[in-house]
């Protein structure tokens, strides 16, 4: 990674000199959509939303906008559930005018995306589902506008064969990713360190930049330590998830959960410990008064973003313990040390098989070539990285642990 140097300081930065913050950031980048696909799902999504409003589209003319929601719209798209080749893209279509009832203008939109070039399209109860042949599927939502208020409205809910559950739901997604956007501002310096690391992992040339000067056409894929963070735990729900047919956490609950928790300038493993503990307490709150999470959209309160999870006590106190557990073994990482392929097989159950085996292989190329120019790491708290000795030190005066045999400079062997 080319040194970044920012005004008044001659000194290269580094957000990830920690250890523990560096390896994290080795598996979010893993999770990103790469420069490429990123772009690819930018043009899906503007090619869909021609098509519905096509001429002779049984919606033609009655699209007052399109917009991102979810992930997307606040740069947080990762693998989808246990794999790591799938991305999803969520996308409004805001209609105007008729009367239609929550089934029927799913029938509408249904009807205005047939014949689509899509390897297969799925009716949900609330969207309709286009698969394509690479693993990527968007979700296009059909929304009403019932407030002047910008994008302040309601989405179908219609699942087949119960008509008397048929409804429209409150939304008001894009004033939720306006809020988040707002809390999670560009983090320059973390911003720019990741997506250069970035950027090198996919063959690609990411240009030297300073606070004042980051390049226009050097697009951040990933602006802040909190979204990562949330990158990571959605991550981590994904795998805690990846057997089991039934609902998981809504991604829209733990971001709003980010967004609150947001405190730019924390470190990223601190910043998944905030998180996962916001999450986990909230549930612990709700269960010790005998209810279900309860989570509602801070710009549009008649929206819960938990409508239809958790489902009752045990579901959720089931992830509760998930979360706790996550953040307990991040901390005993942190303040106690931990060798770096028992870390590994750890965080492999946290985060994924193959995801953790190409992060740890990276971390240990980057430590190796810090070795090679007589660099060092050390952890925030001043203890000192050996490479040789694979084991991360949380505080100054401790002996490195006995080096194991290793086939590459940096690190254990990978199995």
């Amino acid at each position: 990674m080319n040194s970044v140097f920012f005004p008044g300081d001659r000194r290269p930065y580094d957000p990830f000199g920690d250890p523990l913050d560096a390896i994290l950031a080795e598996v979010a980048i893993n999770l990103q959509l790469p420069p490429g696909l990123h772009r690819k799902a930018v043009e899906r999504y503007g090619a869909v939303c021609r098509y519905i409003d096509r001429q002779g589209s049984p919606l033609a003319g009655r699209v007052s906008c399109f917009y991102p929601q979810g992930s997307m719209a606040i740069d947080a798209t990762i693998s989808t559930r246990g794999t790591d080749d799938e991305y999803d893209i969520d996308a409004v279509a805001e209609i105007l005018g008729g009367s239609e009832g929550p089934e029927a203008l799913l029938d509408l939109l249904e009807a205005a995306l047939d014949g689509y070039p899509v390897e297969r399209m799925e009716r949900k109860t609330r969207c309709i589902t286009l698969y394509y042949a690479d693993g990527m599927h968007l979700d296009v939502t059909p929304a009403r506008r019932l407030a002047p208020k910008e994008k302040e409205g309601a989405i179908a809910h219609a699942k087949r064969g119960k008509p008397a559950e048929h409804c429209y739901v409150p939304m008001n997604a894009y004033g939720f990713c306006a809020w988040y956007n707002g809390r999670t501002p560009l983090e320059e310096r973390f911003a720019i360190a990741l997506n250069q690391r970035l950027y090198a992992e996919h063959g690609m040339e990411f240009a030297a930049a300073t606070i004042e000067d980051v390049p226009e056409q050097t697009p951040l894929i990933v602006k802040s330590a909190t979204t990562v963070a949330l990158q990571l735990i959605k991550r981590h729900r994904n795998i805690f998830y990846s057997d089991d047919t039934g609902r998981m956490p809504p991604s829209v609950m733990l971001s709003c959960h980010a967004g609150h928790a947001a405190s730019p300038g924390m470190g990223l493993a601190d910043m998944v410990v905030r998180q996962a503990r916001w999450t986990a307490r909230a549930i612990d709150e709700a269960a010790r008064n005998h209810c279900l999470l309860d989570v509602a959209n801070p710009e549009f309160p008649a929206e819960r973003f938990t409508d239809r999870w958790p489902e009752n006590q045990s579901q959720q106190q089931t992830y509760a313990g998930a979360l706790h557990a996550l953040a307990n073994g991040l901390q005993e990482a942190r303040e106690r040390g931990r060798q770096l392929e028992d870390l590994q097989e750890w965080l492999r159950d946290q985060f994924g098989e193959r995801v953790v085996t190409r992060s740890v292989k990276a971390f240990n190329e980057r430590i190796g070539r810090k070795v090679q120019s007589q660099e060092h790491g050390y952890t925030r708290s001043g203890g000192l990285y050996v490479p040789a000795a694979p084991a991360i030190l949380s505080g100054v005066g401790l002996a490195p642990a006995a080096a194991r045999p290793h086939t590459n400079i940096g690190g254990a062997p990978l199995r």
